[in-house]
């Protein structure tokens, strides 16, 4: 079973910058192909936000292109969500997502999520 766990969440004025981190792990995880960002703000569905794959891709939500970025850390169970020039409207409990295999097969772990509170 592979768990994921988010840390970095907090009340922040607008205009300041915030990092999340997020790091996977599980006696059966062999592989991650993807480790991405999602938030979910009250009252409205989950989204994506920032998503890494294995081979480079990045993927970011049109809302945060150009101030948020995504990265992976050198052990590659970890990602970074670096949140800059932050806004009210990024308000959400944001949640880590992380696919791969294991043992005993493919998963596909969220997060319990880290709150983030853009106060204007």
């Amino acid at each position: 079973q592979v768990q994921v766990v988010e840390s970095g969440g907090g009340l922040v004025q607008a205009g300041v910058s915030l990092r999340l981190s997020c790091v996977a792990s599980g006696s059966g995880l062999f592989s991650i192909s993807t480790m991405g960002w999602y938030r979910q703000a009250p009252g409205k569905q989950r989204e994506l936000v920032a998503v890494i794959i294995n081979d480079g891709r990045i993927n970011y939500a049109d809302s945060v292109k150009g101030r948020f970025t995504i990265s992976r850390g050198n052990a590659k169970n970890t990602v970074y969500l670096q949140m800059n020039s932050l806004k009210p409207e990024d308000t959400a409990a944001y949640y880590c997502n992380a696919k791969g295999w294991g043992a005993p097969g493919s998963f596909d772990s969220w997060g319990q999520g880290t709150k983030v509170t853009v106060a204007s």
